[in-house]
């Protein structure tokens, strides 16, 4: 028998509890237990700031889920979802459509040289799977080499390539390998330099392929730079030396780029910083800010040349969707035209890395400061000398004391990372930089 439900006008007023009693009535949250859910309420945003309906407001330093590039209620872009919506809400993608092919050109422009087409997906899982799905393919392999420090999504090969615990439960898919990847404050290499790092991590990933055999591996899958765990930037020339090792063997190059592209460390792509093209490009995200899902893969000339007369046998319902595609390219319009990206490269040279470097030199409790662009990590530990990490309760009253002093942060494991959205403003950083002062003197 179905149940009786009280139906509310979406414009209605409604309270903070309102609204949860609602969600855990109806609702079955990603990554949780559902008995133990006391989620945050959040009824509206702009720019940085966000707010509830019981009219607190809070400084997004998550950006959400670190996708929000452009800010929340981008006027231009709310305005070409409008615009497009009364044009044509949806259409098949085996159609020709002005709008994904102007969203796919504006990627394009700024993707690096060699890059020839887009296929669109729903978000960064599925960018992924149809990455791995094309490396395969194109090669005729079918290992794929990824980080034990990673994430890649939630769709079946994605999870599986993601080297966090949350494949560990998901793991369905074959042919998956993993690696540890450079990351010199906690080497797996005893390194004590970001060269050793690089050269060690390097020779780490050679001899996993030589043990594998080259001829089994398909592609490495790397995020440019891991995000969730733990905004890892790597050594000098240790994604060069990625690239050689794949140019010897024969072996696809994919960059996640979902999570560190379109300027969130102050380059369009995360990889500008470094001098190497991959054969395959995934984002989602900060293309659009999330405003409405979708992602995709950006694909070299050599391997979209592998289906010119081959059939891909993958697709979409909702791939290159006329209103995430509208959004795409109003976000990058934004971006060129108000210098999102230059902003981002600003913020986080002339006011994060001084700020917070200024808080580590305050508390014992920061053992390392890591980040470029509005992409960057405080973590914490117990002892700088032994690096023990604070314990979860540790991080879950720093996480009250931000929230009741008005940031939204986002809290990975034993780190906070600082992650605004691009158009944060240095008086936004100031205040913010004030309020984790306040919570890590409070906590003790």
């Amino acid at each position: 028998m179905a149940r009786t439900r009280t139906r509310t006008a979406l414009a209605a007023p409604v309270t903070n509890s309102e609204v949860v009693d609602l969600d855990r009535a109806n609702v079955f949250h990603s990554w949780s237990a559902q008995g133990a859910l006391n989620p945050l309420v959040i009824a509206g945003g702009s720019g940085s700031t966000v707010w509830d309906h019981d009219g607190r407001t809070y400084l997004d330093f998550s950006s959400q889920l670190v996708n929000t590039n452009i800010g929340h209620q981008h006027p231009r872009v709310i305005e070409a979802i409008k615009q497009q919506a009364d044009a044509l809400v949806t259409v098949a993608p085996a159609h020709a459509n002005h709008t994904r092919g102007l969203a796919a050109e504006r990627i394009l422009a700024h993707a690096p040289a060699g890059m020839d087409k887009i296929f669109f997906t729903n978000g960064g899982a599925d960018a992924n799977e149809n990455a791995i799905r094309m490396a395969r393919l194109h090669t005729g392999r079918d290992k794929v080499i990824s980080r034990y420090r990673s994430y890649h999504g939630n769709t079946g090969a994605a999870i599986a390539a993601t080297g966090d615990w949350r494949r560990i439960h998901n793991e369905y898919s074959r042919g998956h390998v993993h690696v540890f990847g450079p990351y010199l404050y906690r080497s797996e290499f005893w390194a004590e330099t970001p060269q050793q790092e690089a050269e060690r991590a390097l020779q780490h990933l050679r001899r996993t392929i030589e043990c594998e055999g080259p001829q089994s591996v398909a592609a490495i899958l790397l995020e440019t730079v891991p995000g969730t765990a733990g905004i890892l930037l790597p050594p000098p020339g240790y994604l060069e030396g990625v690239r050689a090792l794949c140019d010897q063997h024969g072996i696809v190059l994919i960059l996640d780029e979902v999570m560190a592209g379109f300027g969130r460390t102050g380059d369009w792509f995360a990889l500008d910083a470094y001098n190497v093209r991959p054969d395959l490009i995934t984002f989602a995200k900060g293309v659009n800010s999330g405003y409405v899902p979708v992602g995709g893969v950006i694909i070299s000339k050599d391997i979209s040349a592998t289906f010119d007369e081959r059939v891909f046998p993958g697709g979409l319902t909702y791939s290159g969707h006329p209103l995430a595609a509208a959004s795409i390219v109003a976000s990058i319009d934004a971006f060129e035209e108000e210098n999102i990206v230059e902003n981002a490269e600003r913020i986080g040279r002339d006011h994060l890395a001084p700020g917070l470097a200024a808080l580590a030199a305050r508390h014992p409790v920061i053992g390392e400061v890591r980040g470029r662009g509005v992409f960057w990590a405080l973590e914490l530990v117990q002892d700088r000398q032994t690096k023990q990490p604070v314990t979860p309760a540790y991080m879950g009253r720093i996480k009250a004391e931000l929230l009741n002093r008005g940031l939204l942060p986002f809290i990975a494991d034993n780190r906070i990372h600082v992650v605004p959205p691009a158009v944060v403003t240095p008086e936004e950083v100031r205040k913010a930089l004030g309020i984790y002062d306040e919570a890590l003197a409070a906590v003790k």
